[in-house]
């Protein structure tokens, strides 16, 4: 019997020593990764600010690219750039949102939701380039909307659904149950409950993904060059038929397309940087208004 114990203890302790071990070499390689990206991430920033700082001026924010594009500033590529993702996320905020409170509240489980959340997170993995094909073949040409920002805003609407539609299905799942059965037994009706209990609880989730959501329609290169943008226009859009510039696409063509490619070095460098900026200060912002919404929940 004692050695039946002992042997018994021997068990446990080197199964112990090895989900310890385990443990430390699947905790030492997330650790790894993750300073592996932070490393990449540091490093891209540093080389973009280092080469792009000297190029950021009020001259570089708010003039036309000049003499080639070597010259000037890139205030045609901010406002198609804002236009862009505006126009982007009017579209598909209410959609997306329309829809995650289907999948959530009213939709019953059946073959009709499992296709429609098959067909989002399909839609979530597909390359930029396929969605910025499908604009140029769809809303280019076959509706004859030309390139112009109506076709950059519809491609980018169609580009950053399945975004907010995840977010917003998420935060949805987050508001208790309970909320809801009160709500009812109080005596209001589904849509009421989902109107004044539900989507305000819901909100800061929703809010961050959207604006998630403009951070990567800011950013989108392929989405927009067979849409929207163009090489080179000296005004500013007079309508949604007029072409635009974008900052993704202008920084794209500096590098590969211009005439003078080392003379417009620093307009790159600089292009690249404030796109950065950008989306880090989007990002930020949706972190800070999600605690903050939090926080007042909470409070209440």
């Amino acid at each position: 019997m004692h050695r039946n114990n002992d042997a018994y203890t021997r068990a446990v302790r080197e199964h112990r020593r090895a989900r310890t071990l385990r443990q430390i070499v699947a905790f030492g390689s997330l650790r790894l990764a993750a300073f592996i990206n932070c490393a990449a991430l540091v490093t891209a920033c540093v080389f973009l600010l280092m080469h792009g700082a000297k190029a950021l001026s009020w001259t570089f924010l708010f003039d036309s690219p000049k003499s080639m594009m070597t010259e000037g500033g890139i205030f045609p590529c901010l406002v198609g750039t804002f236009l862009l993702a505006a126009g982007a996320i009017i579209i598909a905020l209410p959609l997306g949102v329309a829809c995650a409170v289907w999948l959530n509240e009213y939709g019953r489980n059946g073959p009709v939701k499992d296709i429609i959340r098959l067909s989002v997170a399909n839609l979530a993995g597909v390359p930029s380039i396929v969605f910025g094909l499908f604009g140029l073949a769809f809303f280019v040409t076959a509706l004859g909307f030309k390139v112009s920002l109506l076709s950059g805003v519809l491609t980018l609407a169609v580009l950053t659904l399945p975004v907010i539609i995840n977010t917003t299905e998420e935060a949805l799942k987050q508001v208790p149950r309970a909320w809801r059965d009160a709500s009812l037994a109080l005596g209001a009706t589904p849509s009421q409950t989902i109107g004044r209990v539900v989507l305000p609880a819901a909100l800061p989730g929703i809010l961050t993904g959207a604006i998630l959501a403009v951070a990567r329609a800011a950013g989108e290169t392929s989405a927009v060059m067979f849409t929207a943008a163009v090489f080179y226009t000296p005004k500013l859009p007079e309508s949604v038929m007029s072409s635009v510039m974008a900052l993704p696409y202008h920084m794209y063509v500096l590098a590969t397309a211009g005439t003078e490619i080392e003379k417009t070095r620093p307009m790159q460098y600089g292009t690249g940087l404030l796109l950065v900026l950008l989306v880090f200060a989007m990002n930020l912002a949706a972190i800070l208004l999600r605690d903050r919404l939090q926080k007042k929940r909470a409070a209440v």
